[in-house]
């Protein structure tokens, strides 16, 4: 009939149009992401984002609209920058520095790298106790609570109140009770994902304690950022004169996961650093920087008497801030010129092992020099995409002459930090890969000192002890399946 020649019509006319329209702006999608996506982006990234722009235009670009930035809101990098000017002016401690014969040459350019890009100064006449054991580590930073006089800084990316952690909850309940000032920063979404968040932010509230969640996600309220940006930093400060950090969470060591199909349950296995000394300010000073950009409070600096220290046994240390806050990527600055400054030896211990391009340069290079490279990470994984992208450099590492050595199961080696020579260690929260180079807020310490390198040493044979070494030749005889998968799981997780 003719009036279903003309419905037909003009449905074929709206479809055309239809289709039309979806071409422009998907050719419209493609042109503008081509001169958008690159700009002050790793090339592997960009070209992440533009294969999953092309493939799913929509869906990517929407994606990269809603993640694609992993700058801080203005009002935080301009807080950031006030704080540093603060920090600058008011750390301690550049005379205690004891640049002896021993100071490899390398070290300074180092130093003043760091500092040029946020850092605090290389401080002296440090103590520094190690602990690997996980009830101990708490029990440690428990004891130190029970001391505090003053004041009582806690800030770590999770927390959360069970068996393990009771007493430190406990002790910090006892502290504002004797009049101890008890302020506590926790990230929200990491705490969040957690059980017991609630109960955990209840506790607080019937302690007293002064406490907040770190990048909070209010879309709401007026504050966008992507929501994969977080404070990934663990210390605690007691009094301005004690201070830890390292890589531990503050929460029981399986973090509340039920048991696997073989019976058994994941434990994580960690490494803090409890400090004295001037050290401490720069810890203090960071943790005022977080506590600034989420209260608007600035918090002053106590007057602490410096501990009085040996100077054959002291420490050089200095605290270098990273993340989104910054202009540069610090910490891969850092790692980078280090490995690059390696003369005889390159220790690597990372749960998270997802280098950029000239991190992976850096290292491969040091092992065809001739260095001992060696790198500790788990035989298992808690993150599937980070454990398989992880699982993807492998062969490239093995056959520069890395040798890789996997933490038996069930447990998840989640100490971060490194050793250069018989000189440097670097310990902190910061893993070797792209989130903690450009996602997170992250801490690492760079410290100087025979003491401490002997210890570390020893933890490292440990690990060693307790690991099977993967060789190319049984890493080659992998099933085909699982070198696609990690293989994929590689390029998902160069989108940045």
């Amino acid at each position: 009939m003719p009036g279903d020649v003309t419905i037909s019509g003009a449905g074929a006319w709206v479809v055309l149009i239809a289709s039309v329209l979806v071409l422009v702006l998907i050719v419209t999608i493609a042109l503008v992401s081509l001169v958008v996506v690159p700009r002050n982006r790793r090339p592997q990234s960009a070209l992440a984002w533009l294969l999953l722009i092309y493939i799913l235009p929509l869906i990517g670009f929407l994606l990269f609209l809603m993640l694609g930035s992993r700058r801080l809101p203005k009002r935080r990098r301009k807080q950031q920058e006030e704080i540093n000017r603060y920090i600058l002016e008011t750390t301690e401690g550049m005379d205690r520095v004891s640049q002896d014969g021993a100071w490899p040459p390398w070290l300074q350019p180092i130093v003043e790298l760091n500092r040029n890009l946020g850092a605090m100064p290389l401080v002296g006449g440090n103590a520094a106790t190690v602990f690997t054991d996980y009830s101990a580590s708490i029990a440690a930073m428990t004891e130190a609570v029970q001391q505090a006089e003053r004041s009582v800084y806690v800030e770590f990316y999770i927390m959360s109140v069970d068996d393990e952690t009771e007493p430190f909850f406990a002790a910090l309940d006892d502290a504002v009770r004797r009049g101890v000032t008890v302020r506590v920063l926790y990230d929200h979404v990491a705490s969040l994902r957690v059980r017991g968040y609630r109960r955990m932010r209840r506790r607080l509230d019937a302690i007293g304690a002064q406490h907040h969640p770190m990048l909070p996600l209010k879309p709401f309220s007026g504050q966008w950022q992507r929501p994969d940006l977080r404070n990934h930093r663990k210390f605690l400060i007691v009094d301005g004169s004690i201070g830890f950090t390292g890589s531990q969470n503050l929460i029981e060591r399986g973090y509340g996961r039920r048991r696997r199909l073989d019976g058994s349950r994941l434990a994580w296995k960690e490494l803090m650093v409890r400090f004295e000394g001037p050290i401490v300010a720069g810890i203090e000073a960071l943790f005022a920087t977080d506590w600034y950009s989420e209260t608007d409070e600035l918090l002053l600096r106590e007057t602490v008497i410096p501990l009085e220290i040996d100077p054959a046994e002291g420490l050089d240390a200095q605290v270098v801030p990273s993340g989104p806050a910054f202009e540069g990527e610090n910490n891969l600055r850092l790692f980078n010129s280090l490995v690059y400054a390696a003369q005889h030896q390159i220790q690597i211990c990372s749960p998270y092992f997802v280098p950029d391009e000239s991190m992976r340069y850096a290292i491969t290079t040091a092992a065809q020099s001739g260095l001992d490279v060696q790198l500790f990470v788990s035989e298992i994984g808690d993150q599937t995409l980070v454990f398989h992208a992880q699982r993807s450099y492998y062969e490239e590492l093995l056959r520069a002459g890395v040798r890789i050595w996997l933490y038996r199961s069930p447990t998840i080696l989640h100490a971060k930090h490194f050793t250069i020579d018989d000189q440097v260690a670097i310990i902190g929260s910061s893993n070797m890969d792209m989130r903690s180079f450009s996602l997170n807020l992250e801490v690492s310490v760079m410290v100087r000192g025979a003491s401490i390198i002997r210890e570390l040493r020893a933890i490292e044979q440990s690990y060693r002890e307790n690991s099977r070494e993967l060789t190319l030749d049984a890493w080659l005889h992998r099933p085909a399946h699982m070198r696609i998968f990690d293989d994929l799981a590689r390029v998902t997780a160069t989108v940045q």
